[in-house]
């Protein structure tokens, strides 16, 4: 940090100089202006953007025949979370074809990516989603609703051995996991352009909270695909009824911890958080009561409902996960 002292000049206006080194790195000339922001802590920031056009940064990525496809669509994903605006991919001889369907892929993954440019050696992927057109709460809620919805229907499976609804909620978990990459992605503009934060009513601080929270239901849902893929090896299995309906009792209130924890949320409700977060102990003991008739079971079988019933307990924890953000964050919002 520098330090620069106040000065008055004209009996009435008050100046601080700007260091020299980041005057000339951002090319700023005489009477060129500046934007001046006023920050939620009270500091303020100085930027040479005023326009409030969005940063554009290029992430160029070198690809050959012996490319490894999943390291490849790992760092696709890694340049789209970290709010590149466009991926270059680069061949040294002709593209190979398993890089073209592999971005094919991956703009079908990713929200707002779009193929705008192609050659034998060379192929353009930019982001075409103007960020304030989708909001973090949207997002957050459309991710709730569809872990909500593969948890019951994983569950649903168990009794109906329905194999393609299994699968389908198996499926479904891309789009969870395309929506959370979203949030991830904004809340990484956000940190690098002040502007975007001003442009979208949000402080950096609340982005980031959001990105928190959209987390953990990523990691409920993927919970519920794991007891999709469990349900999928019983189905040609029996459960015991009585065990079942202890299981989709705890399931249930797994679930309604996870909604109140929601409505704790987006309502920034300390003493719901607070509430809810004491309704998992209700469900701990629900689990523990499920784990004797588990081991009961043959081996095979076993295995499968103790990791459903897994499953269950840490959805029910990570919703209270949610509590404690809420409460931590909204704790910290209070004057």
């Amino acid at each position: 940090m520098e330090i620069r002292k106040v000065q008055i000049t004209g009996g009435s206006s008050y100046i601080v100089s700007l260091p020299k080194q980041w005057i000339r790195s951002a090319n700023i000339q005489k009477n060129d202006p500046v934007g001046l922001i006023v920050q939620p802590d009270g500091s303020l920031l100085i930027t040479p953007k005023i326009s409030g056009e969005a940063i554009y940064r290029t992430r160029v990525f070198e690809v050959g025949a012996t490319t490894d496809r999943s390291y490849l669509l790992r760092l696709l994903i890694g340049a789209y979370v970290a709010g590149f605006t466009a991926i270059r991919l680069e061949s040294k001889g002709r593209m190979p074809p398993f890089v073209l369907q592999l971005v094919r892929e991956f703009t079908q993954m990713a929200i707002g990516q779009e193929v705008v440019g192609e050659t034998d050696s060379s192929i353009t992927v930019k982001d075409l989603l103007n960020p304030a057109e989708m909001p973090f709460e949207n997002t957050v809620k459309r991710m709730h609703v569809l872990a909500r919805g593969m948890q019951q229907d994983a569950m649903t499976t168990l009794r109906t051995h329905d194999a393609e609804l299994a699968r389908d909620v198996i499926i479904r978990d891309t789009e969870v996991d395309r929506l959370h990459w979203l949030v991830a992605r904004q809340d990484n503009l956000i940190g690098a352009d002040a502007a975007l934060s001003r442009r979208m009513g949000i402080p950096v601080n609340q982005a980031a909270y959001y990105f928190l929270v959209s987390r953990i239901i990523e990691r409920i849902a993927d919970h519920a695909t794991r007891v999709a893929h469990n349900a999928l090896a019983l189905t040609d299995r029996e459960v015991e009824a009585a065990t079942l309906d202890l299981m989709d009792e705890a399931s249930a209130l797994a679930l309604d911890i996870f909604a109140w924890s929601m409505e704790a949320f987006h309502s920034s409700d300390i003493t719901k958080a607070n509430t809810t977060l004491q309704r998992v102990n209700d469900l701990e003991e629900k689990i523990r009561e499920i784990n004797p008739r588990v081991l009961q079971f043959e081996a095979a079988t076993a295995i499968s409902t103790g990791q459903i019933t897994d499953s269950i307990r840490r959805i029910g924890e990570y919703s209270g996960d949610i509590c404690e953000n809420v409460i931590n964050y909204t704790v910290g919002q209070e004057t």
